[in-house]
């Protein structure tokens, strides 16, 4: 059941008939009072679809103490707020307070249905959904993540996926959009940080030939190539302000206009957006807009760095290694115990791509008659990796310094403890025991 509240009658009543043309059971009320009683006395409300004002006074308060209600007395039912787009930052304060998304009025029935069903359908997913068993994400750490795209996916709920540069977010979008009902549909693929304010209407919308200078012919945007499939914003923190006003009523409004023709468009896509900066600051520097942050982070997958999912390291290497044989026609190579603990030491700042980078490098430049990878192949190429936070969350510290040195020394030698406490300046034995400590 989807509970009405509108103190206007006529919007009560055609939203009813909206609602139940499309088989919802729908339940109306005038004002917060009667709305509140229904919420405690029906358990069938899967959802409340609300508006912000009751009176005279336009301030949204009164809806956002009925927000805040409903969310004491059933906090597993969503709320979509109902706004004008000039009272959109009521909406945002709705969002802050628990708000599963906002519409404006006058409302696209086609996008507030859809607003509706990824809200019932998030709302009611299993959170035992398994993944696919065809994902290319490796690594157990992820079990989490990848089950909540599963729970996910099928909807078309904006999806913002954070975290540093090569945690595999493009990998992530790109399961999104495997497991999700446009998986038949095209994959588009837009780097945000590198197209400028000047061009972005033309790049993500088209334009007509002749409608600027160098518009010499016709030109398809991305959200049509994208049409029937999903749309994947990389760096949306690089967007100008700008730029976000432009895309932010094409996320609100699913309509838009190719430069040089006058004619609205319709997009129909699925929205995944990433970014490695943190956008909740950016907000408060006032670098983004908050009402864009509230579009597009519906649903966020944070992706943690390397360093905080080391025991990763073995699939993940493993991994890279079948792929760089293959792809090079070479037979296949295993990796030894010690170069996979020299691994888990390093720093890696790029992340998984830096590590798909070393593995790929190391097997190209090993003795071409070894069939096993050792700990002193890794060395001297990862020298080149710049000096960071060592894996782990902790911060460094003199055993974790010694810790590392001891086994890039080991690797160095090729496991030659007389050579590794000659250079180190200490004897065999106390070599032994620091090599214990330090469960090398």
């Amino acid at each position: 059941m989807i509970l009405v509240v509108d103190d206007d009658k006529n919007i009560r009543l055609s939203l009813k008939l909206i609602l139940e043309r499309n088989e919802y059971e729908v339940a109306l009320a005038e004002g917060p009072k009667e709305a509140m009683q229904i919420v405690r006395n029906t358990p069938a409300v899967e959802l409340v679809l609300m508006d912000m004002n009751y009176t005279r006074v336009t301030d949204g308060e009164e809806g956002l103490t009925l927000l805040k209600q409903v969310k004491v007395f059933r906090p597993e039912v969503p709320c979509i707020l109902m706004t004008a787009w000039g009272s959109i930052d009521l909406a945002v304060q709705g969002m802050r307070a628990g708000a599963f998304d906002f519409i404006t009025k006058p409302w696209d029935n086609g996008v507030l249905l859809d607003r509706i069903e990824t809200a019932i359908k998030i709302n009611n997913a299993s959170p035992a959904t398994q993944p696919v068993q065809s994902s290319p994400i490796v690594g157990t750490s992820l079990s989490g993540i990848l089950a909540t795209v599963a729970r996910v996916a099928p909807t078309n709920a904006p999806v913002l996926i954070t975290g540093e540069s090569g945690t595999g977010k493009e990998l992530i979008a790109e399961a999104i959009h495997r497991q999700s009902q446009r998986a038949n549909g095209p994959f588009v693929k837009v780097n945000l940080g590198g197209i400028s304010t000047s061009l972005f209407e033309s790049e993500m919308f088209g334009h007509k030939k002749g409608s600027f200078t160098d518009a010499k012919a016709d030109r398809i945007g991305r959200f049509e190539l994208a049409k029937g499939g999903t749309i994947f914003l990389d760096e949306i923190g690089e967007l100008s302000l700008a730029s976000q006003v432009k895309l932010l009523r094409v996320l609100q409004d699913q309509t838009y206009e190719v430069l040089g023709d006058s004619q609205t468009r319709r997009t129909d896509v699925r929205v995944v957006c990433a970014t490695n900066a943190d956008l909740r600051v950016m907000v408060e520097e006032k670098t983004f807009r908050e009402d864009l942050f509230y579009r597009i982070n519906i649903i966020n997958l944070h992706l943690p760095p390397l360093r905080d999912r080391r025991e990763d390291i073995p699939l993940l290497v493993n991994h890279f290694l079948r792929m760089a044989c293959e792809a090079n026609g070479l037979p296949l190579v295993t990796v030894s115990t010690e170069a996979i603990g020299y691994l888990q030491t390093l720093p890696f700042p790029g992340n998984i791509r830096e590590l798909k980078n070393l593995v790929e490098r190391a097997l190209l430049m090993k003795d071409p008659a070894a069939s096993q990878l050792t700990a002193a192949d890794f060395v001297l190429l990862s020298k080149d990796i710049p000096s960071g936070k060592p894996m782990g969350t902790e911060p460094a510290t003199l055993d974790s310094m010694e810790r590392n040195a001891i086994a890039a020394c080991i690797a160095k030698h090729n496991g030659n403890l007389s050579l590794v406490a000659k250079e180190l300046g200490i004897s065999r034995g106390a070599l032994y025991r620091k090599i214990e400590k330090h469960g090398l």
